[in-house]
């Protein structure tokens, strides 16, 4: 593999339920409150802070101990910032770390907040929430019995959290649904598997991306060579989907980009302190030498997923196919605290080669494509054709002998098959078979 840097204690990502709030291996910063720059205290506000919590403890209905009151005035500040910072206690903290091997427990689904309520940036291959019909952009509004209004995205992940076998029922409002769904969703252990690949038809690649862990460039590089190896030594093209790739691990994002790219940056992250300023910058050797790259995505591409999107289409490198991504341009660092706690705070935001920052905005598709579903229409005739005439001429000409199928491998799908499961991709393989068609005919 050629990225070789160090994890830099960046993440990237909301939460996955039953794991915690952030996905990564080896991205705990260990740089201790103590060490920070300090400013001046708000010595007035620390007053009515003060005030607050003598009141709280003296006048509450109910006894409240100082460490529950502490936590809570922690948890309140920092999720007051931004929907991605959080703080974690000591068992968050713990599955956090557990979590980062790619196998939790729980529904499968990457959350963040969105007026009260949780929003699903995108559901998990293969996963419990998946099979039952979650959708990227849902909106969870109650959990069983339970409103999430006024619960925080650490609340409403424990809620979601349960053993494997568990039953739990999400009520979703859906954009185009009148009314709001119940989907009951049995919990599991989630094994995410980040790399899958296959041909498509002879020549063409295939790999999806469901999350960027620490393995995946390392998994990308293996796919790829079984590729080229089942396709005689040589790609004609490959198509890269990211769709519902919620993101993860900065540095997994990083050696993805690379390993298509030759030269030149891949991405840059800005913040006030130091070591969240950082540049990476592609090293030599493309996995394809050279062929044609489309990368699809879509609303739940997010975080890791644009960094990619991003890097390859500023660099000219693949034409970006699908819809408008998430737009969730933020790093989080994972900061440990005394005590077993730990904060996972924004501290800079990233930035594309040509400087664009995508935050709250996302990766515009070079070609859009409307998320339609392909049906077959039919007519109820055969429309009459030359050779149902009578007396119709024959061809005239010999018939060519055709050649056996047997040393052709035949596709998984016919190109009407794939129009009808997977709009984009039928459209992504076509556009792969018109670049590498210009690309042979370039070089004679």
């Amino acid at each position: 593999m050629k990225f070789t840097k160090q994890n830099v204690g960046l993440v990237f990502a909301g939460a996955f339920l039953g794991l915690a709030l952030s996905l990564g291996q080896g991205v705990f910063a260990d740089r201790r409150p103590e060490h920070a720059a300090r400013s001046a205290l708000p010595l007035d506000e620390l007053r009515v802070f003060s005030d607050v919590y003598a009141r709280i403890k003296s006048d509450y209905v109910e006894p409240i101990d100082d460490k529950t009151l502490i936590q809570n005035a922690i948890r309140g500040m920092v999720t007051g910032l931004d929907p991605h910072s959080a703080y974690l206690d000591p068992d968050e903290f713990k599955e956090l770390r557990v979590g980062t091997t790619g196998e939790f427990g729980g529904l499968g689904i990457e959350v963040g907040m969105e007026n009260g309520f949780v929003k699903v940036i995108a559901p998990i291959d293969g996963t419990p929430a998946q099979r039952a019909g979650v959708k990227a952009g849902d909106l969870i509004i109650k959990l069983d019995d339970k409103p999430v209004k006024g619960m925080t995205l650490t609340e409403a992940v424990k809620v979601m959290r349960g053993k494997p076998g568990t039953k739990i029922t999400l009520t979703i409002v859906r954009e185009g649904r009148e009314k709001p769904i119940r989907i009951t969703i049995v919990r599991d252990i989630i094994r995410v598997k980040s790399v899958r690949s296959r041909m498509l038809e002879d020549g063409f690649g295939y790999v999806r991306i469901s999350t960027f862990q620490s393995r995946t460039g390392d998994s990308l590089h293996e796919a790829v060579a079984r590729l080229r190896k089942e396709a005689g030594g040589h790609l004609k093209g490959l198509v890269l989907d990211l769709r519902n790739n919620p993101g993860g691990v900065l540095n997994a994002a990083v050696a993805v980009a690379d390993a298509f790219l030759r030269k030149g940056l891949i991405v840059y992250t800005e913040g006030r302190v130091e070591d969240s300023r950082l540049r990476f910058n592609a090293t030599p050797d493309d996995i394809l030498d050279g062929a044609p790259l489309v990368v699809l995505v879509n609303q739940g591409s997010a975080s890791a997923s644009e960094i990619v999107a991003g890097a390859l289409q500023d660099q000219h490198r693949a034409i970006i196919m699908g819809q408008q991504t998430f737009g969730k341009g933020s790093v989080q660092t994972i900061i440990p605290l005394g005590g077993g706690a730990a904060l996972k705070l924004t501290t800079a935001r990233y930035y594309t080669p040509s400087g664009r920052s995508i935050q709250a905005e996302g990766i515009k598709p070079d070609i859009e494509l409307p998320n339609v579903r392909v049906a077959e229409v039919k007519t109820g005739f055969e429309p009459i054709k030359e050779k149902d005439l009578s007396h119709h001429l024959a061809n005239g000409h010999p018939q060519k002998r055709k050649k056996s199928p047997a040393a052709v491998k035949k596709p998984a799908f016919s190109d009407a098959e794939l129009a009808k499961k997977d709009f984009a991709l039928h459209e992504a393989l076509n556009l792969l078979r018109g670049l590498a068609l210009l690309g042979e005919q370039a070089h004679r």
